[in-house]
């Protein structure tokens, strides 16, 4: 029966798109903690299950940043509200969620949690009986809305803040790009339809199955009864008459016992560095997240690719026994920014991610250098191209194998990329070799070396031209030589402990190319900060080059390793 809309102005359509944010990820610690909680080889059919809901309610919380986007307002994930100690409530709703093993007990929460409403039942904006109920409250604003302000007025929001589906590839279901009363419509009939089953009365939700495409897609609350009752549905099938096709075993003994709602461990023991480590990576990807959906949509891959470092995070964790004897397990504690390894604000700067890309904050320019050299393959100089299009926040590959070169896909975590740094190098005054020449000195650090060759030159190196530079064009050539180092291996002053001079360089990341399509390394000029995973920052400097083949021995920094291994876009 049509009545008066509970959601009647935009700022409140706005407030209950957040609490959908809200209610969206906090469905994903329960996914993710008895997920890990099963052994793949011993469960794969639970893990397909649990895997594939918690990659649906990813889908989810994307389509319900995309819906408030769309109406104007701002998606917050990376706030402390989005993680209250466990066991808590579901965001305006009465159902608590816990952080629990798979086994009966995180299964009976996840079938209330998926719980279709019941034929008929109300829309409930607040305290909400199930999540149907609630999306069925902001279809009722959203339509309430058009019809008294216009259509226009409230979709006002800026189109390029949504994420699409060239941002997510890991459903069979479909991110809605909001524009109009029609996409938020078809948004919300994905999250519900995938959620309790299509028209509320059927056990499919219209996709065909990720993992086999030849089946179609049973919706969450009926793959967990599948899970309960031990039988997949088939064609053919109910909710009433339930599940009658080919059994699904759960081996009990392929579960990893965890401690419910675990707690935080004493400070200073192995299992609290755990936690800790596991609640950065977390809080990392929140951070990524709320970026994604606030102007950044390509970091959406990031995450999602961040996500993949937690399981090895988490199942070292379930390995370790407490004080009691009982398997330790992860917290899903708040890491306030302050305190998180590396810092976060709008300042420009670049942070690299843990076995993942850099990422590239406050707007940094981006564009393509490209070396020219002689006939003879002697390096001359750099040519610079046109800028590439950035976000504001934007990554940049590191591991070598992003199909979008030279931005990061999130590839680096299906090939499991090992991006461990090496140890943070002395200051470059404490490892310089000095060579004097006349109104010269040349200073030089070999770890530094990409071999980029412009102090080799077509007759002579640096190193030999430097007992002429009595000889101003001799000694001019040698400062122009040394200026085009990109990395800073080479540096000089006027004399000898003197003032380094240092070219004129903008604050920007050049993607250099070589000869013959040669790709190499990150140009980073203009002393913008570079900080490494583990929170320490490397030497500010004017020069520096960042390693993108995912080969340097000198992570993160380029040691010239993409020249042995022909390394090309």
């Amino acid at each position: 029966m049509p009545r008066e809309a509970r959601i009647d102005s935009l700022e409140s359509l706005r407030e209950h798109l957040q609490w959908a944010v809200e209610l969206e990820h906090a469905t994903l610690p329960p996914y993710l903690c008895a997920l890990y909680s099963l052994d793949p080889e011993r469960n794969p059919e639970a893990v397909e299950v649990v895997g594939s809901v918690f990659a649906e309610e990813m889908l989810h919380l994307a389509l319900a940043a995309n819906l408030l986007n769309a109406v104007g307002g701002r998606p917050r994930l990376d706030t402390p509200e989005m993680l209250p100690p466990h066991p808590r409530g579901l965001p305006h709703g009465d159902l608590e969620l816990s952080l629990l093993p798979f086994g009966p007990q995180a299964l009976e929460m996840f079938l209330r949690l998926e719980r279709p409403a019941p034929p008929g039942a109300p829309a409930e904006s607040d305290a909400y009986e199930t999540i149907g109920q609630f999306y069925a409250a902001i279809e009722e604003g959203l339509r309430h809305l058009c019809e008294q302000l216009g259509e226009k007025e409230v979709f006002g929001g800026d189109p390029a803040r949504q994420v699409s589906a060239a941002h997510f590839r890991h459903t069979a279901g479909r991110l809605i790009a909001v524009d109009g009363l029609d996409s938020a419509l078809a948004a919300l009939e994905e999250i519900v339809e995938q959620g309790e089953g299509a028209g509320r009365g059927e056990v499919w939700d219209g996709d065909r199955n990720i993992f086999h495409p030849e089946r179609d897609e049973v919706a969450h609350y009926y793959r967990f009864q599948e899970l309960r009752l031990g039988r997949r549905y088939r064609r053919g099938d109910t909710p009433r008459s339930g599940p009658t096709g080919e059994t699904i075993f759960v081996d009990a003994d392929g579960i990893r016992p965890m401690r419910p709602n675990p707690r935080p461990a004493e400070p200073g023991s192995a299992i609290r560095a755990a936690q800790d480590e596991f609640d950065h990576t977390y809080c990392a990807i929140l951070h990524l997240l709320e970026r994604a959906f606030n102007g950044s949509p390509r970091l959406l891959a990031v995450a999602t690719g961040t996500m993949y470092a937690l399981r090895a995070q988490a199942e070292a964790l379930l390995r370790m026994p407490d004080e009691d004897g009982v398997t330790a397990g992860p917290t899903f504690s708040f890491v306030p920014p302050e305190s998180r390894r590396w810092s976060v604000g709008d300042g420009q700067r670049i942070v690299v991610l843990r076995d993942g890309p850099y990422v590239v904050y406050g707007g940094v320019p981006l564009r393509r250098k490209r070396k020219l050299v002689s006939a003879e393959n002697d390096a001359l100089t750099w040519k610079t191209g046109e800028p590439l299009e950035t976000e504001d926040t934007y990554a940049l590959c590191r591991c070598g194998h992003s199909r979008a070169k030279p931005f990061c896909d999130g590839t680096h975590a299906l090939i499991a990329f090992d991006g461990t740094e090496s140890p943070v190098m002395r200051p470059y005054r404490e490892l310089q070799h000095v060579h004097d020449g006349v109104g010269v000195s040349a200073q030089r650090v070999g770890e530094l070396c990409v071999h980029a060759a412009f102090c080799i030159g077509r007759t002579r190196p640096i190193a030999k031209m430097l007992a002429d530079t009595g000889d101003s064009d001799v000694r001019s050539e040698v400062m122009g030589r040394i200026g085009n180092c990109p990395s800073g291996s080479y540096s000089f002053a006027i004399e000898r402990g003197g003032e380094t001079i240092e070219p004129d360089l903008p604050q920007a990341v050049s993607v250099l190319e070589e000869e013959d399509g040669l790709a190499s390394a990150l140009w980073v000029t203009g002393r913008v900060p570079v900080v490494r995973s583990d929170g320490l920052p490397l030497e500010t400097r004017n020069r520096m080059t960042l390693c993108r083949c995912g080969h340097s021995g000198n992570k993160p920094l380029c040691d010239g390793t993409h020249r042995e291994i022909g390394f090309h876009e």
